[in-house]
Formats: structure tokens, sequence, C-alpha cells
């Protein structure tokens, strides 16, 4: 590229040349120095933590003598009964366990006590069952089934006097002391939502922000909303936040220093980025390629080319269009 000096009328003819300013009304601006920050909100779904979901499912089956948990989505606590239930594999498995320890007594057989004391622990029979079974020295015929976890019970499949099988799930618990949002996001948003340092979370039904942490793009894009899924953890010690709320998620990177112009300035040309600087003469104009990359709607930042303080062109396209009616090139 050449420079591009503009004159419209011979200096003769004038006793006092026009500025370019004047001529063609140009006007330039100074390439800045700001800080700025990555800052967007995307629309998500807040959903139960699947490493805080547990589903009962009994090594055995049997029959629902009482039932404690009897309402669905009820707090559960940590080791609490949820049902009384008797069982004729455990009921036979606590004699067998009776059986070996009155024969250790009498032969010193500990290998035998210890084979039926792991049988009862595969079954899933709490440890304080087993030590009541030895002291009392009685097989209680019940069993009770007790919560893995704290939280909330999502699923219930039993009633008083239900019969169950092995293997199959009478409760489900949730714990929501965590919980993910997960929001979709375009893809030219991903890198910069990927680099970003902070996330929070913001529903209608309550108040307050809550900091999000650890983002997790999902390995695949809807193809036909082009749109990817980004989950993150939530903090919900309050319990205040409950799967199935619409939430807002905030990325906001860390705030970085950089060069910009606005995008008027700059202009494409045979797949290069190009200001119009201001030359050593008034009315020059030197073509600089430039490298950039997009901030907003209005601004790029300058990432090689410019340096600040350089004053350039505010707008390229109509450098570009005054040569073309003068000279005919660019």
């Amino acid at each position: 590229m050449k420079k591009l000096w503009i004159w419209l009328i011979p200096l003769g003819l004038m006793a006092e040349p026009p500025s370019v300013e004047q001529l063609f009304n140009v006007q330039t601006v100074k390439v800045k120095k700001v800080t700025t920050a990555y800052e967007k909100s995307f629309y998500g779904l807040l959903k139960a933590d699947e490493r805080r979901i547990v589903d009962v499912v009994p090594r055995f089956g049997g029959f629902v003598v009482e039932l404690y948990a009897d309402r669905i989505y009820t707090r559960i606590k940590k080791g609490e009964a949820l049902a009384k239930v008797y069982s004729p594999e455990v009921f036979k498995a606590k004699e067998e366990y009776l059986n070996s320890l009155r024969y250790a007594k009498k032969r010193g057989n500990r290998g035998m006590v210890e084979s039926a004391k792991r049988k009862l622990q595969l079954l899933g029979i709490d440890n304080n069952e087993i030590v009541q079974c030895t002291k009392t020295g009685r097989a209680d015929p019940y069993t009770l089934i007790r919560a893995p976890q704290s939280g909330y019970l999502f699923g219930k499949d039993l009633f008083n006097g239900s019969a169950f099988n092995a293997k199959s799930r009478i409760f489900r618990i949730v714990g929501l002391e965590n919980i993910w949002v997960e929001a979709k996001i375009s893809e030219p948003d991903i890198p910069r939502v990927m680099g970003a340092k902070a996330f929070s979370v913001t529903t209608k039904a309550v108040s307050g922000t809550f900091e999000a942490k650890h983002p997790f793009l999902y390995p695949s894009i809807d193809p036909q909303s082009a749109l990817a899924t980004l989950r993150l953890d939530v903090k919900n010690e309050n319990g205040k936040l409950m799967p199935g709320m619409f939430a807002t998620l905030h990325a906001k990177s860390a705030p970085k220093a950089m060069l910009v112009l606005p995008r008027r300035a700059v202009i494409r040309k045979m797949n290069r980025w190009y200001v119009f600087k201001a030359g050593e003469f008034e009315g020059e104009y030197e073509p600089v390629e430039v490298s950039i990359k997009p901030i907003d709607n209005e601004r790029y930042a300058i990432l090689s080319g410019l340096s600040e303080g350089d004053e350039v062109v505010n707008n390229a396209l109509f450098m570009i269009d005054s040569d073309a009616q003068i000279n005919g090139s660019f």
C-alpha cells in the first residue's frame, strides 16, 4: 500500500490553502490504553449435582414392616432409619452368624465367624445391627434400612406392606448442599467464557448472588441451536436454591490493559486489517497494517502495529472512498 495524500483544490487558486480537515472533514482519533474485562450473562437452569444423588438399592429381597420415610421431598439425615423390613435371606444369615459364634466358642474356629460376619456386611447390614446381634445372642427377624447420606427424599417406591426385590431401587436421596447450573453459550463465546476468572449466579426467586466454580464445557454442541452447554458448581449452604429454577450466569474475566480503537477506524482489505495513521505532514495518512481482536460491538483491541498515542483516521472507509475518487486505487 501507499501513502495517501488528499488535495482537492489547486493551492494556487486560494489565498490560503485549506486544511485536510476543512476539505474532507477528516477526523482522527488517538490509540488509547484502557483496562477492560470481558463480562457477559447467559441464561441457565439449576440442576441437582449428580455426584450427590444416591439410590438406596438393597442387596436382598423382603417386605416392609414399617415405613418411616413415608413422604416425598422430606429432609433426611445420614444414618436415619428409612424403613423396617423383614428379609428371609438376612434372617437366615443372622442365624448362621450366631451359630458360627457358638461353634467358635467350643472349637475355636474364628474363620467361620469372620466368614459369616462378612456375609452380613456384603448384604448391606449395618455394623451396629451386627454388634447388637452379637451382644444379645438373638437374631432379630427385622432389619433397618438406613439413609447412606443426608439430603431430600426425591424418590420412594415403597409403602407399608410392600414387597421389594434385591437390586431394585426403593429410595432416592438427593443432597442439595451443592448444586449445578447449566448455561447455554454460543460458539464465539466459548473461548472467552472458558478464560473467565469469576462466575456468579442470580435467580429471580432467591435474592443475592451465588459464587459458581469449576466450569466444565460439555463436549457436544446442539446442531439445531448451535449452542454449547457450560456446567458449574454452586454452593447452596442455606438450601434456598432448588433444581428446576431458572438462573442467570454471569462470567467475568480478570482486568487487562490493552490498546483500543473504534471499529470504524479499522478496515479489512485482502484478508488483512489496516488503519490510516497520520503522517508527519498535514494531509498525509499512511496505511498501517495492524493485528486486532474484537472486544465488543464498538471497539477492537490493537495487538500490534500501533502504539499508545498514535493518531489515526476515525473513519477508515471514508479514506478509501476518498482515495478511490481521486486516484482510482487503494
